[in-house]
């Protein structure tokens, strides 16, 4: 029997500047087992924009996904302030990891029990399980 390093019920959330999946863990003390639960989306990224310093000669790409590095940010604030999560595994590729760390609310950051610099959204469940019980 395995120890689990994610407590049953974290909110695991595999990011990149395009997209966010949401998965719970479901597993107990014997591991983990994700159960997906919503994927999130950018919206209204031309009129919205990123947030904090913005570097003149980012291309529209980059200042989507910072924009939607500030969405997901935001969102889980709001899942954190509304009792949606009290552990929370953050998977994201490395740019998106590092826009978003800047603008994540302390109510977010205290309950990150693992910080993944990885691109796992096409990764199958199995595959994000593994990762996740190898680190």
């Amino acid at each position: 029997m395995t120890n689990s390093p994610i407590p049953t019920n974290c909110l695991v959330v595999v990011a990149t500047g395009a997209e966010a999946k949401l998965y719970r863990n479901i597993g107990g003390e014997d591991g983990i087992k994700l159960r997906a639960e919503s994927t999130i989306n950018p919206k209204n990224l031309s009129s919205e924009g990123p947030s904090g310093s913005y570097v003149a000669d980012s291309s529209p790409k980059e200042t989507d996904e910072a924009t939607f590095s500030k969405q997901l940010a935001h969102h889980l604030y709001s899942l954190a302030s509304t009792g949606g999560f009290d552990s929370l595994v953050l998977a994201a590729d490395p740019d998106s990891l590092g826009e978003m760390r800047p603008l994540l609310h302390k109510e977010v950051t205290d309950k990150i029990v693992l910080e993944m610099s990885k691109t796992l959204t096409n990764s199958s469940i199995k595959d994000i399980e593994r990762m996740i019980q190898n680190n």
